[in-house]
């Protein structure tokens, strides 16, 4: 079943770039293109695609109140250059069922509409530290014992934690970026997890991921 999706961004090379991607996948299409929110909200009525990405940034509607508009009839993913805190809560109390950045990378986006497709919410792993951390900065959280992990699995969860990707995985730890998703895979299945960003929450609840200094590149 091919997912159907409309991109809302006042960038013209944006659109392109993120419906080169979009297209090049079997199971995805890209519908139409907006360059302003009011657009977009016209567009996705009309059209009634599966999924709609939007930028928060635009004329005339911002992404928050075009989230706002369509959730939850329509699956909106906020995509931005933008990670501010109050974005991220807005977004999601408006109903988004993503909120990725910009430069996480062409993976991460269709992982994102995957997930956004399977009913789950997808947040880029560099907001994820860093309110992961805040929350654990809180106080206690509730540990679960978890099934065994290897010494290099729990290096990868490690990395995980700190929002790296498969590819920056692999350089660190001198493995290829298949062997990295690979180890991904197998932590998901022993945890529990349903994607990386639950990994990373995992590594938080359970005292694996490293401290917040070690996360600062992400603060």
């Amino acid at each position: 079943m091919t997912t159907r999706i409309l991109i809302a961004d006042d960038q013209e090379d944006i659109r392109s770039g993120f419906r080169l991607i979009l297209d090049s996948q079997p199971d995805m299409t890209v519908v139409g293109e907006a360059a302003d929110g009011e657009r977009a909200v016209a567009l996705a009525r009309e059209l009634r695609p599966d999924v709609v990405l939007a930028d928060i940034r635009m004329p005339r509607l911002d992404g928050l109140e075009v989230t706002r508009l369509l959730a939850p009839e329509t699956r909106v993913i906020v995509v931005t250059t933008f990670d501010l805190d109050e974005y991220v809560h807005t977004a999601l109390r408006n109903g988004a069922c993503g909120f990725l950045l910009k430069r996480s990378g062409p993976t991460l986006l269709i992982e994102g509409v995957r997930a956004a497709m399977a009913g789950d919410t997808l947040i880029s792993p560099q907001i994820t530290v860093r309110l992961l951390s805040r929350l654990t900065e809180a106080g206690p959280v509730a540990r679960r014992a978890p099934q065994p992990l290897t010494e290099r699995e729990l290096d990868v969860v490690r990395l995980v934690a700190r929002g790296l990707t498969n590819a920056e995985i692999g350089a660190e730890l001198f493995i290829s970026a298949g062997t990295a998703k690979t180890h991904i895979a197998n932590v998901q299945a022993k945890v529990g997890a349903r994607n990386r960003v639950g990994i990373a929450a995992w590594a938080w609840e359970h005292g694996v991921a490293k401290t917040e200094a070690d996360s600062s590149r992400f603060t």
